[in-house]
């Protein structure tokens, strides 16, 4: 094999990698950067309807505790008027 065709070998498996980095860059370009994109949106989305439920959770715990507050209050007062 002479040099010449040597470096044509060469330049023919350079050309060959260089479309394969091309071809690499344009499937994260267009594919995984916009899969990743849609995977973030719905994590947020994720993370707001979380945080919903929890803020609907927290009122009904406050809402139980004012119950039971009520409750113990109701009782002190029936316990005085059975008591006059």
């Amino acid at each position: 094999m002479t040099d010449s065709e040597k470096i044509d070998l060469i330049l023919s498996k350079f050309d060959k990698l260089e479309n394969d980095v091309t071809d690499i860059k344009l499937t994260l370009e267009n594919e995984i950067r916009v899969n990743i994109q849609r995977v973030a949106e719905g994590h947020l989305d994720l993370s707001r309807n979380l945080h919903e439920a929890l803020k609907i959770d927290n009122e009904k715990e406050m809402l139980a505790i004012r119950v039971s507050v009520l409750e113990t209050e109701l009782r002190r007062i029936k316990a005085k008027l059975e008591i006059a």
